[in-house]
């Protein structure tokens, strides 16, 4: 496991890659190991056993066994590191993930992976007015997200500019999502679209030709009805790309009188939507009077977390499911926190909802574990969204919603609240400790300016992308110093 770094000074060596000690056996010392084990059997080896004869032959075939095992697992070792030294060339930004590169660079976060046509060497830190990794891998995202934008001439909704859910999905074109062309415009605003190949307009306008009928967005594994947290990703992207408000207000407003326990018993129970929606309202309807209440709703649904000083987090669950506790987890206190600390900025807040808040950073400032680029608090996870479904009533709409960890811990050690909370609890080391292996695993998990999500089918999600940039580039704008 990498050590955590400190961005103000040289980064902590690595500690030793767990195999190295078995591929030095395999490439050094088979003949070795097989004569330490023949020289122990004849030791151990009752001299009755069949006579000597029989006994170091036993001794023999031991040790030479030993020694060809060694020797193969050091092989393999080898052939492993060859492999993901040299990757097949695939040019659009879908490789396998590798290791995790080269030497730290800036700020303590690790170099990027190298080219997935060739290994790549060590990235040092750069000269005085020379540009750190970020620019480079900026340019990198946006390039394979025009390389992999479609445009499908749909004969209901007319022509669709976007992307799909993930980026290696085939075969090409395939019809864009609402889902993933919302976290495209996300990015492509984020990153300024330094040319013509993204167009903001043409993605707005895709955006609302993949509107319901009735209203609202789905994702594509929902069917006809809007959900809210959809609806609300769509919504916020929207408004940030300039939509027209009043259009923005009605829709905001329709997805407001849906997000009720009546008409939505499972979303108003889970974390993860009521903050989705309580971020993407902030941005497409301020002024809307559901975020006092979704405000509420949240902050009620906070725990104490006996193991961090009964400090006050958050779970997957605003309420106990069946009477079941709900388990603290870094990914909704995170969650909790920036949709917390965007209200306190728009609209204010109240006592309970400012102790809720700073109880949250305090629960993320008192992780536990020894090294904080690759501690429990940055283990990505995912939730469970069950509905009855829209149509057929023996049926359940079930939603799989996966988090990136690092990302969503980053971005509320990022927040104006988490800063000033540790800074009134005299944590401003462990905040920059934590913020730093953040980032450090956020870097750690792209390739070429893409994030992959580990196992399984769609493993280059458009959301995990836009998060890792969003956060990497939020971290250098904190970070940076006029005049260094």
């Amino acid at each position: 496991m990498r050590g955590s770094t400190d961005p103000t000074g040289p980064p902590v060596p690595p500690d030793p890659p767990p195999g190295l000690i078995v591929a030095w056996l395999g490439r050094l010392g088979p003949l070795a190991v097989a004569y330490a084990v023949f020289q122990a059997l004849v030791g151990l080896l009752p001299e009755g056993l069949f006579g000597d004869a029989a006994r170091y032959s036993l001794a023999v075939v031991s040790g030479v066994g030993t020694g060809a095992c060694a020797w193969l697992a050091g092989a393999l070792l080898r052939a492993r590191s060859a492999a993901q030294g040299q990757r097949p060339e695939d040019g659009d930004g879908d490789g396998d993930a590798a290791g995790d590169g080269a030497d730290d660079g800036l700020d303590g976060v690790p170099s990027p992976r190298g080219p997935r046509t060739a290994a790549a060497p060590a990235a040092a830190a750069p000269e005085p007015g020379q540009p750190g990794p970020l620019p480079g891998l900026s340019a990198a995202s946006y390039a394979t997200l025009a390389d992999r934008l479609t445009v499908f001439d749909d004969p209901l909704r007319g022509r669709l500019t976007g992307w799909p859910h993930d980026l290696d999905e085939q075969p090409t074109p395939i019809r864009p999502t609402a889902t993933g062309t919302a976290y495209g415009l996300h990015i492509a605003l984020e990153l300024g679209a330094p040319d013509g190949r993204l167009r903001a307009s043409e993605l707005v306008e895709t955006l609302w030709r993949l509107r319901l009928p009735e209203g609202g967005w789905a994702a594509r594994s929902q069917g006809v009805v809007g959900r809210p947290e959809v609806t609300a990703l769509v919504l916020g992207a929207l408004a940030r790309a300039g939509a027209d408000p009043q259009r923005l207000a009605a829709e905001a407003e329709r997805c407001t009188a849906r997000f009720s326990r009546e008409l939505e018993p499972a979303g108003v129970e889970m974390t993860h939507v009521v903050t989705t929606v309580l971020r993407g309202l902030l941005r497409a309807a301020p002024d809307s009077p559901a975020l006092p209440i979704l405000r509420d709703a949240l902050v009620d649904g906070a725990v104490t977390d006996p193991a961090r000083g009964h400090r006050r987090c958050w779970g997957a669950r605003l309420t106990p499911l069946r009477g079941r506790a709900v388990t603290p987890s870094s990914v909704h206190t995170a969650q909790a926190v920036v949709a917390l600390d965007r209200a306190a900025r728009l609209f204010g807040e109240d006592a309970n909802a400012r102790a809720s808040r700073e109880e949250g950073v305090r629960w993320l400032l008192s992780c536990p574990g020894p090294a904080h680029d690759g501690c429990e608090d940055l283990e990505s996870s995912h939730d469970t969204v069950r509905r009855p479904h829209p149509v057929d009533a023996s049926r359940h709409e079930v939603l799989s919603v996966r988090h990136f960890a690092s990302a969503w811990v980053m971005r509320a050690l990022l927040t104006p609240g988490a800063v000033a909370t540790a800074a009134d609890e005299g944590q401003e080391a462990t905040w920059q400790e934590l913020l730093s292996g953040a980032a450090a695993s956020v870097w750690r998990q792209q390739d070429g300016g893409i994030w992959s999500w580990d196992g399984g089918d769609l493993a280059y999600p458009m959301w995990m992308t836009y998060q890792g940039l969003s956060a990497l580039r939020a971290h250098a704008v904190w970070m940076y110093q006029p005049g260094t």
